[in-house]
């Protein structure tokens, strides 16, 4: 059986696998284990997923790589799995089904399942089905213990232990009932917020940009719907948005775009929008591509009251200095290991099964 240690030093190495690919630069580096059998093999990968799925864009997954990169250090892997208690481990089988809104978006939780020394059965998205699996490989490679603990499959799952299922709230409720005799995470669609009060900055709106428009807004930490003071001009913000102009060259977000802005033109619909971004008032948090809903508030107190109660919904409320837990302005995208998804803590959740 291989011990925690090695687990954290294997995922190590694959964090430092993935620093050969970031937006920058992609670099080979000579000194990085098994380069010679993975590092052509991953680019070719890389290419594969794009053709696949164009919300695929070669910036977005090498975001993605960079970001897992920077978090896979031994560093941030003690810290994340310090309080684990690896003394009673017992290996079961846990099914993860994945989103595939964004790239790799069910690493972290392949990495909670594998790292507590569990076997993991995975049912991937067909959007995002191309890089994991080739990273799982990576992974035997550098740790034999590994080897036999990861699956795949495309079948109807059967023969696991626990499972942590991702997806839209009408599939939850149908993972609800079918895994109802089983330990189980289900995670249902959440969206990110940002409270504007008047005092940001123009950098803090340009930071706001990565925040809408990282992955084409389609991650669940991607905010989707501002809270504005009551009477606000929104000319600062869409001043941040426009550094983000170049998204309406990419077909998809365009045919999005138009489609859109001609059902709310039919609707007659009030929006403001500058070319590429559309904002409409709506009480919903779950807005469409290519759209950012806004409310009004009267009231901070109100507003935090709403949220607190809300916050099933909210996967990160982005704001400076208006409530507990926010999260800094173009921060959205960077989480630390210890973020856990909907604040559940998938390594408590682990250690129980």
């Amino acid at each position: 059986m291989n011990s925690i240690q090695n687990r954290i030093t294997a995922f190590a190495k694959l964090g430092d696998f993935l620093s050969q690919f970031s937006v920058d630069n992609i670099k080979k580096i000579d000194s990085i284990e098994h380069n010679e059998i993975f590092y052509d093999g991953f680019l070719h990968q890389m290419k594969i997923a794009q053709e696949n799925n164009s919300w695929f864009t070669k910036e977005n997954i090498l975001f993605s790589l960079n970001s897992l990169s920077k978090s896979l250090n031994k560093s941030n892997l003690d810290k994340f799995t310090k309080n684990f208690n690896s003394s009673k481990e017992s290996s079961k089988k846990v099914a993860i089904i994945m989103a595939g809104n964004i790239p790799l978006v069910g690493f972290h939780d392949f990495l909670s399942v594998l790292i507590s020394g569990h076997s993991v059965l995975v049912k991937q998205s067909s959007s995002d089905k191309h890089l994991l699996p080739f990273l799982a490989k990576y992974l035997e490679f550098v740790e034999e213990g590994f080897k036999g603990k990861i699956t795949f499959t495309e079948e109807k799952l059967s023969d696991f232990d626990a499972v942590i299922a991702t997806g839209s709230d009408n599939t939850a409720r149908y993972f609800e009932y079918y895994f109802k005799n089983k330990p189980n995470i289900i995670r249902k669609s959440r969206n990110s917020v940002a409270v504007i009060t008047g005092k940001e900055t123009e950098e803090d709106f340009i930071k706001l940009s990565d925040d809408v428009f990282q992955y084409f807004g389609l991650g669940c930490r991607s905010v989707s719907k501002l809270y504005v003071p009551k009477g606000y001009n929104f000319d600062a913000f869409f001043t941040g948005m426009y550094v983000k102009k170049e998204h309406i060259n990419n077909a998809k977000y365009a045919n999005n775009y138009d489609y859109n802005k001609a059902v709310y033109l039919m609707s007659e619909f009030d929006l403001l929008e500058n070319g590429f971004l559309m904002i409409k008032e709506d009480e919903s948090y779950s807005s469409p591509i290519a759209t950012v809903f806004y409310e009004y508030y009267d009231n901070e107190i109100d507003l935090k009251i709403k949220l607190h109660q809300d916050k099933e919904k909210i996967q990160c409320i982005v704001a400076k200095d208006f409530i507990e837990n926010e999260v800094a302005f173009g921060q959205t995208q960077h989480p630390k290991l210890t973020d856990f998804a909907d604040g559940v803590n998938t390594l408590e959740f682990l250690s129980k099964i």
